[in-house]
């Protein structure tokens, strides 16, 4: 399978602010490619150097073999931008809207599938004005689908939507990774990673922290799977003196760290063995949000540590 996206020492320098600093990802044809990060993290400046929007400093950024920067027009026929929070002309519907991104890009296109695709059909003669947040964001969508693109360039397509609408947006996606699209996603919402993407990559202070798929990221810096019990402080204190796991006490909530499933049959004849009353029992692992959060966080407080130190 061939790299729709290869980036290669990637630096980019405003000053001697380094928001994006020497980093390296590849992206593979047809995958779904979720780039994550908190704010100031050199997300969006990655995103323009990918898109020609920007130059970078230093590194190698190749996306379909070509340059963006150096062959920035050649380059923006076949692939399609949606940016956060998409906006257009207010007076304007999404059937002319359709109609005037392929003049723009000078093709032809079904606006009646397009408009069935993004499941905005019933809204194909509303003003732009009266659509709803959801809605615009999936009209956004279907002008980034005009030039039939290779890759899509979807900045936060989500933020702000219910989740019915959320949900929309997830399956065009899907769709587009079926038809062999490639995807480069950029979201806050942690779960919208987990649950669409192919491949992720954590980006902070300018460095990327993590990549690989979700799960392997989570295998990777999570925490082992738990088992978590509800029941009084005395009980957590119990098992603490006869298992040999970590064992953790908090409002009610027991955890316990497990090795396999047979550590959790052990606690729990252990718990039955006590005679202290509790209530329920689940299973918990790490989500990549948890992942994301603990990794961010840890390295949030070395910066700290390292200036008290100073």
């Amino acid at each position: 399978m061939a790299d729709a996206i290869t980036v290669q020492g990637l630096t980019k320098r405003y000053g001697t602010l380094a928001a994006v600093d020497g980093i390296d990802f590849t992206v593979p044809e047809g995958k779904v490619f979720a780039f994550l990060g908190p704010n100031g993290a050199g997300k969006t400046t990655t995103v323009e150097v990918l898109e020609g929007l920007r130059r970078q400093t230093s590194g190698e950024v190749r996306v379909l073999g070509l340059d963006p920067w150096a062959q920035g027009t050649e380059l923006h026929k076949i692939i399609g931008v949606i940016p956060q929070e998409f906006r257009f002309f207010e007076k304007i519907t999404p059937r002319e809207a359709i109609l005037y991104y392929a003049t723009l890009f000078n093709v032809k296109v079904d606006t009646e599938r397009l408009l069935e695709k993004v499941a905005l059909s019933d809204k194909a003669n509303a003003r732009f004005d009266t659509l709803s947040g959801g809605q615009k964001q999936k009209l956004g969508l279907a002008l980034a689908l005009v030039p039939a693109p290779q890759i899509c360039f979807l900045d936060e397509p989500t933020t702000g939507l219910d989740p019915q609408a959320r949900r929309g947006i997830w399956e065009v996606i899907r769709d587009l990774r079926r038809e062999g699209k490639t995807v480069f996603l950029t979201t806050h919402y942690l779960e919208e990673a987990e649950l669409l993407a192919d491949l992720v990559a954590i980006i902070h202070q300018g460095k990327i922290i993590a990549s690989g798929t979700p799960a392997e990221i989570i295998r990777k810096f999570g925490r082992p799977e738990r088992l978590v019990v509800e029941g009084p402080a005395s009980l957590g204190e119990y098992l603490k003196r006869l298992v040999q796991r970590p064992v953790t006490i908090s409002d009610g909530r027991i955890e316990i760290h497990m090795r396999d499933k047979a550590d959790a049959l052990m606690v729990l004849k252990t718990i039955e063995d006590s005679g202290i009353p509790w209530k329920g029992f689940a299973t918990v692992s790490d989500t990549l949000e948890d992942v994301f959060v603990g990794l961010v966080g840890r390295m949030d407080e070395g910066v700290v540590a390292a200036g008290a130190k100073a």
